[in-house]
């Protein structure tokens, strides 16, 4: 546990930038399906599917070149370094599989279809817990089987979607035989999706510092994030998937120039991702000490781990907030704006705690304290630059008019 934990902060950047670019398919496409502009569409697919190779075979090889200055920074225990070091190599070979896996779910959510990314997702995680298991249980394979495991299963996920890419009969079809590169498509997508990923790495940056400062208070509160993080970032996956539900449905209304329907869609997303939280989260709450037991059965890890999803997913509707309006930004095309206010709101704060108030009073209770109030600075900031963005779309809807 304490092994993959330490990977999790370099993992999470790694993942979170693709998801960011690849969202930059997402939105030029939505965009372009809205406007009824079938060639567009097409381009931008092609270059999407190139890119995510090019892109997950660049991080590969930055991946493994930065792993030892990673560990440094992370400090990782020396009784679990080569473990650690171990999973994280064999992950990074599966990043190639998990960049296409990125950029085809969002071509698919472009045009309204999540179904399909999850079906494909389900199946991966299935071949993956059945190799994870066998690798474990069986073939006493430890931490490298495990990682295995999760490189074939992204590959799995990444094929099965693109074969049906290859079949479906809808304007979002990927003909391999015909792959094009289109520059000005590219330049759309790195334009929206480079800062949406690097807002993504912003919160991932600041997971590391945070796990840095985990791991000085010891094994058991690396073992008990470790626990909690898995649980969070599972919970997190719905506040992503209530995001970018948020940027597709506003690119092609924003494409369709349903301006109404666009704000309509950011109001309705809060009140429902609101409902959906309180319920996941206080289910998660009150069965804390059991799931976390899971994971680790010893008393003061379980104590730990439970502090831990009280203070982040007792909160955890902040993160949902600035998601939602993040996501509405973007499905306009403003990419730049949230990613800013996060690089101040998550990273600065969170990086003034750890050397302020965590340093003065080095517990485990106070470093999770960053989180909620890292989530609320953001927020407000985050709200004034949405009404100031909004006005700015008004006026340049009613001057298109005019």
């Amino acid at each position: 546990m304490a092994a993959v934990g330490n990977n999790m902060p370099v993992i999470g950047m790694m993942v979170m930038l693709l998801m960011g670019i690849s969202l930059g398919a997402n939105v030029t496409i939505a965009q372009y399906l809205g406007a009824k502009h079938d060639e567009k569409v097409s381009q931008t697919v092609q270059t999407a599917i190139i890119l995510s190779v090019a892109l997950g075979v660049l991080l590969t090889v930055i991946g493994e070149l930065i792993v030892y200055p990673a560990f440094l920074i992370l400090d990782v225990p020396l009784d679990v370094y080569d473990m650690a070091e171990s999973y994280l190599r064999i992950f990074l070979l599966g990043l190639p599989f998990l960049s296409l896996y990125n950029f085809e779910a969002a071509i698919f959510r472009s045009c309204g279809d999540s179904k399909t990314p999850l079906y494909s997702l389900v199946i991966a995680n299935g071949l993956n817990i059945v190799l994870g298991f066998l690798s474990v249980a069986v073939f006493d394979f430890g931490v490298i089987g495990v990682a295995w495991a999760t490189v074939i299963a992204y590959a799995a996920n990444s094929l099965i979607l693109l074969v049906l890419l290859c079949r479906t009969k809808d304007r979002i079809r990927v003909n391999l035989r015909d792959l094009h590169f289109s520059k000005d498509e590219l330049g759309r997508i790195i334009r929206i999706g480079l800062p949406a990923g690097v807002q993504g790495m912003i919160f991932a940056l600041s997971n590391v510092l945070i796990q840095s400062a985990i791991n000085s208070l010891g094994t058991e509160a690396m073992a008990a994030s470790a626990a909690g993080f898995i649980i969070e970032a599972n919970t997190y996956c719905f506040v992503n998937g209530f995001s970018q539900a948020t940027t597709t449905f506003v690119g092609q209304n924003y494409g369709a120039r349903n301006l109404r329907r666009c704000f309509r869609i950011t109001k309705v997303t809060f009140g429902v991702e609101a409902a959906f939280l309180f319920v996941v989260t206080a289910l998660i709450l009150f069965f804390s000490p059991e799931l976390i037991g899971l994971f680790n059965d010893d008393a003061s890890v379980v104590a730990l781990g439970t502090t831990r999803l009280f203070f982040v997913l007792g909160t955890f509707y902040l993160n949902g907030m600035v998601d939602i309006l993040s996501g509405s930004l973007r499905g306009y095309g403003y990419s730049l704006p949230p990613a800013i206010v996060a690089l101040i709101g998550i990273c600065g704060v969170r990086i003034l705690w750890l050397y302020t108030v965590f340093a003065a009073h080095p517990d485990f209770s106070v470093l999770m304290a960053t989180y909620p109030v890292s989530w609320l600075f953001t927020i407000i900031v985050l709200a004034v630059v949405y009404n100031m963005c909004r006005k700015h779309i008004v006026a340049g809807f009613a001057h298109r008019e005019a």
